[in-house]
């Protein structure tokens, strides 16, 4: 996912439902932290709001190369979204506590989000 992939878009499971997504580029740069070390950054994020059943708050993706921190793949921790595919977690410390997911299998028409990271916010500084 590099600058000139993004785009606004929104895209929908292809099922009759009322479960969507929106992602639109965010133009500032976003950076994560973890107990004060920076472990992302990056100019590239992406903000998704989706809605199911009612809105969801939005959340940032960023691109997986604009991690900084060395991603450790948390073996047998995987979740499935009908709207956006299979997720795999990782770690960036010694602690082993999921920090970060991405959906390295995405569907095809989530593919704005395919490799791209969301932190969970509770476990980041931000």
């Amino acid at each position: 996912m590099s600058g000139s992939d993004l785009k606004t878009e929104t895209v929908g499971t292809p099922l009759p439902s009322e479960h969507f997504m929106h992602a639109k580029p965010v133009t500032r740069k976003i950076r994560v932290h973890r107990r004060g070390k920076l472990i992302a950054k990056s100019n590239n994020a992406l903000r998704i709001t989706e809605v199911a059943k009612g809105p969801i708050d939005p959340v940032l993706y960023l691109p997986k190369e604009d991690v900084i921190a060395p991603l450790r793949l948390i073996e047998g921790k995987t979740t499935h979204c009908p709207l956006k595919g299979d997720a795999n977690y990782y770690s960036v410390d010694a602690t082993g506590e999921p920090i970060v997911w991405t959906y390295t299998k995405a569907f095809d028409f989530a593919a704005a989000i395919k490799r791209a990271c969301r932190f969970l916010s509770r476990r980041s500084d931000r």
